[in-house]
This record gives C-alpha cells, structure tokens and sequence, in this order.
C-alpha cells in the first residue's frame, strides 16, 4: 500500500514567484535578489515593498510606502480595547492574534491591508509587553521608521544605530521563508475567500507551535547554561553522549550552511567587541560544528538561523517571551504576499487523504 508522505514532505503544493528556498545549495531569494544582500543593504520598509510589489522601489515609491507605514501606525479602539483586557501573564502573541482577530478586512485581499497589518504589530507588541510588566506606555513617534520606532515604543529611549541595523537585518530575513507551516496555513484559509485577517490570525495560530517559532530563547537559554569557552566542549559532548539536540544547529530544508545565519553572523562579529556574549557565541557555535561532525558525520547539520537570531534579538534587548512575537511581526510581510498571490490566482486548496482504516463490514 502506498502510504500519502508525511508532513507532506517534498510535494509541491503551489507556484510562487515571490521567494525560493534553496535547501541544498543554501540559498534564500527574494523575488530574484539574494536576501541576504537586502538584509545588508535595504530598510524593512524597502524589503517589505519588494517582497509585495516585486521589485526594490525607487525614490517615490519609496517615500510613499514609508507614509503607508506612518498612516498605519495607530490602534483601533478594539484593539486597545483587548490590550487593556490582556491579563498580565497571557502569550503575548496570543495578544497579538486577539487585537487581530477582532478587525475585519473586504476581499480581495491588498497591500493596504497588509501595511496595516505589519506597520501595527509592533506597537501591539511593545504595549503588550510593558503593560504586562506595568511599565508606563510609550507612544508612537512619527519622526522614526519602522524598526527604530518598535525599540523606542519598547524600551522608551532611542536605539543605537548598530541595534537598528542588527534588529533590521534579522527581520527582514525572516520575512519569508517559502511553503513552511503559517504560509501554508494563510494560503489554505485564503483559497476559501475568507478575509486577510482570518488568514493572519490562522498564520499565527501555526507559528503558535513549538515547533515553528519557538527555537531562539532555547538557543539563548543552552549558551547561558554554558556559560564559559572552558565549559564549551564539556557541555556540548555531554548533550550529544545523551544523544540531545543541540538548539540553533540543523534545518528540515537546509542541507549547508542556512544563508541567513550567515548573514546574522557577520553583524554579530561586528559587534562581538562590545559583547562578551557574541564572542561567547561565536565559540560555540564552532566547537558545536566540530563536536556534530565528530558525533553523526553522516549527517548534514549546520547553524540554522535561531542561533543567531538569539544573538541579534538579546542584543537588542528582546526578551525572550517576545523572540516569537518578533519573529511573527515580520513574518507577516510574506504571509501577506502569499495571502495576495493565492488571492489573485485562487482556486479552493482540497487536497485526498488515503483512507487506512479498516473497510465497512455487513
């Protein structure tokens, strides 16, 4: 009997022209440009743009996404309204799906939407997290972009130009990532011709799992347990004679090394200077490379993108209960565009399941 593959591995579910993941020759492309190369070199607003429109804008277009951006950036009363509500211990992303879900969007699904969406998570975020941790509020201002507004709206101080940039680069190379878990998920609601918000407030529910989006703080809780390079190798053999998992190292897709940690490792080298954490990082994640080819040589396992995504968020003073909130407020970019790009080629997605029960009986 032929079994249907499970977790509907290598089946190709959709076309899309807006990014590709490369997994054996460990490349990420966001509509035709390396995404690494805008994550060095392009603002959150230029690649949100590119991801939407297709190409990188030039100077109008620019300035009018940043005044989409500025326009959005306000509650609702609704939203508000459920911040106020949020008890103090609940999920913040669970915050963030409830000011969602509550708001409603026509179809067919468009950018305005979708701006609307990714310009407010933030500020959703940073209420939720101070209101939780009875901090005074701090609001919006108009005169920042996007990423330096989320730090300051956070911590209520302007961030330094290295945290903008660090915190800029690991958003936009989590803007998108191909057929995973949540875009699958918003593709899927949107093939009905429900709203982009259902679709969002489903994506979310998906990256609510465990094993979607919840691998950095792991990452920076098994650093911090190792503590010294002297207890590095210690450490990390004990975890692979115990045959454990080593957190930030290994990928479903990727078979070298993830293109965006190679990315996230150059900014964190940058500023290794001024952290002994990076440096201790930086160590870590060499002996781990060494220690993993020493233990299962047969395998293929390289860094992956959470480790040093624990790197890039600590640095910038992300709390750990806000790495996965983080990761959805850019993740939402490229949901959005799948959502678009379902949309405007849509047909109902109702794949077969292959019956394995027993047959009726008489």
């Amino acid at each position: 009997m032929i079994q249907a593959p499970e977790g509907l591995e290598n089946v190709v579910v959709a076309n899309t022209a807006i990014g590709l993941v490369d997994g054996q020759e460990g490349r990420l492309v966001y509509r035709g440009y390396a995404a690494e190369d805008i994550a060095l070199n392009q603002d959150f607003e230029s690649a949100a743009f590119l991801i939407w429109h297709g190409h990188l804008p030039d100077r109008d277009e620019s300035a009018t996404m940043r005044e989409m951006f500025h326009r959005n950036r306000t509650l609702s009363a609704t939203a508000l309204g459920i911040l106020k509500l949020a008890p103090q211990m609940m999920n913040p992303l669970v915050v963030l799906r409830s000011a969602f879900s509550l708001a409603d969007a026509a179809w067919p699904p468009t950018t305005e939407q979708a701006v609307g969406l990714v310009a407010q998570a933030p500020l959703i975020i940073a209420r939720a997290y101070r209101t939780s941790k009875s901090l005074p509020l701090v609001e919006d201002d108009p005169s920042l972009d996007h990423v330096e507004n989320f730090l300051y709206m956070l911590h209520g101080k302007r961030p330094t130009t290295a945290q903008i940039r660090a915190l800029q680069a690991y958003l936009i190379l989590t803007m998108e990532h191909g057929m995973n878990a949540s875009t699958f998920t918003a593709r899927v609601v949107t093939s009905t011709q429900s709203d982009l918000i259902s679709a969002v407030v489903a994506a979310i529910s998906a990256m609510k799992g465990p094993l979607h989006g919840g691998a950095p703080s792991e990452v920076m809780t098994m650093i911090d347990e190792i503590g010294t390079k002297d207890n590095a190798e210690t450490w990390i053999r004990e975890k692979l004679e115990k045959g454990e998992r080593l957190m930030g190292f290994g990928h479903r897709v990727y078979k070298t090394e993830d293109p965006r940690a190679r990315a996230l490792r150059s900014i964190v080298k940058s500023l290794a200077p001024e952290d002994p954490w990076f440096d201790l990082a930086i160590y870590v994640e060499q002996r781990a490379l060494e220690l993993l080819q020493e233990y299962k040589p047969s395998q293929k396992l390289y860094t992956n993108v959470e480790y040093w995504a624990s790197a890039i968020l600590r640095s910038v003073g992300i709390p750990p209960e806000l790495f996965t909130p983080m990761f959805t407020s850019s993740r939402l970019v490229g949901w959005t565009a799948h959502i678009m790009e379902q949309a405007a080629h849509n047909r109902l997605i109702r794949p077969q399941s292959k019956y394995v029960g027993p047959e009726a009986t008489n």
